[in-house]
């Protein structure tokens, strides 16, 4: 994406957690302007292309780094991204793509007609996913339940929005889904959803003021033992829901003071004889956006 801006955090051994702006293919340390993305959303309100351009500004004469330099997995004695998330709060809706909700209505053992009702309402479906401190990044490892025997990736383009609910920018999120369960009956949706490692997010936040969904691919591979066992891909001109409309309904009687993140939903399902096992690797990218890498493990 040409002049493509992301705000991105990063661990450095014996310094922590950093704040970089991600441009012109490197990293520039912005912590001294920008101590957390919290800060960053809390200064965008109602000047969304202004704080980009001030997060641009701060990059000039910022310490350099190439991106590869945090390519490891995370550890304390080695360089790597983090989410770029700090105190928010990820969410998630669901059943945005016709994908999704056949998928749903597979999984379902009652045949599933709630999720062909939510899919023509008017108010979407929207849940709680995860805390900011508890959301997996980039080369990180995912989860899937114990005691749940179909267990799938979701790959599924995310919104960040500031505390005035404008949209700030996107990144890649993976909603990690116990299918079986949830198909068991609807109300075991956030035992489904919700759980340690159900969520990632990364490498970094495109900032990026919208009104309309970026056009974009959205792809995804799961690679076991060298071998891909599943790949496939969707578009963003196949979500049913706009941008203003999720977050509209997110933010009604609900406030979210240090921004949030917004899971679009999936529009990519791999075929109902597949589950993920520990080992797995799940590789997701959306166009323009970047790549989020991670490998499963039981939780």
């Amino acid at each position: 994406m040409m002049n493509m801006i992301a705000i991105a955090r990063i661990h450095l051994p014996g310094v922590g957690t950093r704040v970089g702006a991600v441009l012109d293919g490197a990293l520039y340390d912005v912590t001294t302007q920008f101590p957390s993305v919290s800060a960053f959303l809390a200064g965008s309100q109602g000047r969304v292309t202004a704080a980009i351009d001030d997060l641009r500004a701060a990059a000039q004469g910022a310490q350099r780094y190439d991106l590869a330099h945090f390519d490891h997995a995370p550890s304390p004695d080695y360089p790597h991204w983090l989410p770029p998330c700090d105190q928010q709060e990820v969410w998630a809706s669901g059943v945005t793509y016709e994908r999704s909700r056949e998928a749903r209505q597979e999984e379902a053992v009652d045949g599933g007609d709630i999720y062909a009702r939510v899919y023509r309402a008017e108010r979407p479906e929207l849940f709680f996913k995860a805390l900011g401190p508890r959301v997996i990044g980039h080369l990180g490892e995912v989860g899937i339940r114990q005691d749940a025997t179909w267990n799938v990736p979701e790959p599924e383009l995310t919104i960040l929005a500031n505390p005035a609910m404008e949209a700030v920018g996107f990144t890649v999120g993976n909603d990690m889904s116990s299918r079986d369960i949830e198909g068991e009956n609807p109300l075991y949706l956030p035992q489904a959803k919700v759980y340690n490692a159900s969520c990632a997010l990364g490498p970094w936040a495109v900032l990026l003021p919208a009104s309309e969904w970026p056009s974009a691919t959205i792809s995804v591979a799961i690679v076991r033992g060298g071998q891909t066992l599943f790949s496939g891909e969707t578009h963003t001109a196949r979500l049913k829901r706009r941008i203003g409309e999720l977050l509209g309904y997110l933010g009604r009687s609900n406030s979210f003071p240090n921004g949030v993140f917004l899971l679009t939903g999936t529009g990519v399902v791999p075929p109902g004889e597949f589950t993920l096992q520990a080992g797995d690797r799940v590789t997701i990218t959306i166009e323009g956006i970047g790549t989020l890498s991670n490998t499963v493990k039981v939780v």
